[in-house]
């Protein structure tokens, strides 16, 4: 099996280790059972779903108007993972599927969460602003139903996907495919509709997102990482109630050491194997465009014969 062949067997590994996409389908899903099942309980026992919106789901949306959203700050959070209506969850999960996998691919699995969570961030608060600054808006505050849904943050991953491949083919049996670009255009598109409308406030926040997502690749491309702080903090979470996967990650290092005990020029065998081994890692976390010169003319000998 050559290397590139290796590759795509790892990232279709659904439960393979740190990845962000198969994550925030889980986060998204369960949150949208457990808001279903309780809803589900205040139908049986009879009780008007007025109560359940006032009691339970706007403790997870986010609210428009300033006193509500102060009482509840969580909510700039648990807003993007919210979702009541299954077409609107499935909508969310197929762009998701559609430009996660992608992003992945070709970025590794440490980006994709930071993304995610800056354009939900970012849209809320576009929300937020757009809803209380402009007077046609605020007029209506009080009547503006509450944000709910990863639109803003799906919108940042497109973006973030389109910029880092924007000739990036979809469905390539088709005359060669569909330039990535297009769909993201149509995407753009029907959110970009919605600011004539008086949901104009969660069209700017999906808008927003996606321009989070544009600035993160963009600043990627000049070396600077906005996710890396995000990545060493669940890094530091994950030694701190895992120790033996620190030690693990100790005697790993260890072995890139010279030790006195083995000659300076001493051949081990399998070494090629453990060399490409680490390079296909690498690509896993980090994509393909963080490998050196050195690495990616190792992977393309190894792919030619077939190791």
């Amino acid at each position: 099996m050559s290397p590139l062949t290796q590759k795509s067997a790892r990232n279709i590994l659904l439960g393979q280790d740190n990845n962000a996409l198969v994550f925030l389908f889980a986060v998204n899903s369960l949150v949208f059972v457990l808001i279903n099942f309780i809803r589900i309980v205040y139908f049986l026992s009879d009780i008007p779903l007025e109560f359940f919106n006032k009691q339970i789901l706007d403790w997870f949306t986010l609210s428009p108007v300033p006193e509500v959203f102060f009482a509840r700050p969580w909510t700039i959070f648990t807003a993007m993972f919210t979702h009541l209506s299954i077409w609107q969850l499935i909508s969310t999960l197929l762009w998701l599927w559609a430009f996660g996998y992608i992003l992945q691919d070709l970025a590794g699995n440490s980006k994709l969460l930071p993304i995610y969570l800056y354009g939900g961030f970012v849209g809320a608060v576009v929300f937020l602003l757009s809803n209380n600054l402009f007077p046609v808006l605020e007029r209506n505050i009080l009547t503006t139903p509450a944000m709910m849904g990863g639109g803003a943050a799906v919108m940042a991953v497109a973006l973030a996907t389109t910029t880092l491949a924007p000739d990036y083919r979809l469905f390539p049996l088709i005359n060669g495919g569909i330039p990535l670009w297009v769909l993201t255009l149509v995407f753009v598109a029907i959110d970009f509709a919605t600011l004539s409308g008086g949901n104009a406030g969660t069209g700017a926040a999906h808008l927003a997102g996606g321009a989070v997502g544009f600035f993160f690749v963009k600043q990627l491309q000049k070396g600077k990482d906005w996710s890396a702080w995000m990545n060493a903090l669940v890094d530091w979470i994950d030694n701190l109630f895992n120790p033996e996967k620190k030690k693990e990650q100790q005697k790993q290092s260890e072995k890139h050491f010279y030790r006195a005990n083995r000659k300076p020029y001493e051949k081990i065998a399998n070494i090629t194997q453990q060399k490409l081994d680490d390079i296909l890692d690498k690509i896993n976390q980090h994509g393909y465009a963080f490998l050196t010169d050195e690495e990616k003319a190792f992977l393309k000998r190894a792919s030619d014969e077939e190791l």
